[in-house]
């Protein structure tokens, strides 16, 4: 049993590193906003059925 209990371990500390860093991030990185221009070809709006 003590060999189950140290993977138990292990798994827990992994995944208490993983989410601190995903918390880091959160908390450090700001989203920039800007404008986004996305040009759609006039054949594609103005399609008529055939």
């Amino acid at each position: 049993m003590p060999t189950l209990f140290r993977f138990l371990v292990f798994c827990a500390v992994i995944v208490g590193l993983v989410y601190g860093a995903m918390f880091a991030l959160v908390m450090t990185v700001k989203p920039v906003e800007r404008d986004v221009t996305i040009r759609i070809p006039a054949e594609r709006v103005n399609q008529t059925s055939q």
